[in-house]
């Protein structure tokens, strides 16, 4: 299994980014997929989910109405769309998924700073 990401990099606050996820060496289809972030300093949290149909999705309140998750089952990737970004989303972001163990990227930095 590898999840491959990208996408992040240093943008001012309330600009956009678009994270992806590539995937690989599993059944991508069949599994839900979830981005958590690390700032410094802080332990790792779950920012969005989304289930192997991408019907429904989860978010932690601080992002609701500023993120969103997708996933595209034909290219087997998962994506976070950040809008309105604040200075409180500087974060690595890593994407995540659980099969038989958990499984993690390694991930993409986020900074967000004027």
């Amino acid at each position: 299994v590898q999840l491959v990401e990208s996408g992040g990099g240093l943008v001012q606050p309330g600009g956009s980014l678009r994270l992806s996820c590539a995937a690989s060496g599993f059944t991508f289809i069949n599994y839900d997929m979830r981005w958590f972030r690390q700032a410094p300093g802080k332990e790792r949290e779950l920012v969005a989910s989304i289930s192997s149909g991408g019907v429904s999705t989860t978010y932690t309140d601080s992002v609701k109405g500023r993120f969103t998750i997708s996933r595209d089952n034909g290219k087997n990737t998962v994506y976070l769309q950040m809008n309105n970004l604040k200075p409180e989303d500087t974060a690595v972001y890593y994407c995540n998924t659980v099969t038989w163990r958990v499984y993690w990227g390694q991930g993409t930095q986020v900074t967000v700073s004027s």
